[in-house]
């Protein structure tokens, strides 16, 4: 698996969050597709293709969840390191201690 980059962008962000969205709508209704295949009501195909579909994509759906989760794990990082850069820079006991 590959690293995101030490200043993650918004971008790459986004188009793995939007990448794995799409991927869990197309489980959902291909699984609703089947289900109405095999005879069952929309609704309770939909119900079930709901059901069906949360715990087939924590194992079919792992590596693009891995890329969101290391992409807002580096956004998360790069942020704390903004921030501790800027408090050491406007902290007045910083200066007197150089």
């Amino acid at each position: 698996m590959t690293e995101p980059r030490a200043t993650p962008s918004f971008a790459n962000w986004m188009g793995s969050l939007w990448g794995y969205t799409i991927l869990r709508f197309g489980m959902f209704f291909a699984l609703w597709g089947i289900l109405v295949l095999a005879g069952l009501e929309g609704l309770f195909a939909a119900l079930l293709a709901v059901a069906l579909s949360v715990p087939l994509s924590l194992v079919l759906l792992r590596g693009p969840r891995n890329r969101v989760a290391l992409q807002i794990e580096a956004r998360v990082n790069a942020a704390r390191a903004n921030r501790e850069e800027l408090d050491k820079r406007l902290d007045p006991k910083a200066a007197d201690d150089d």
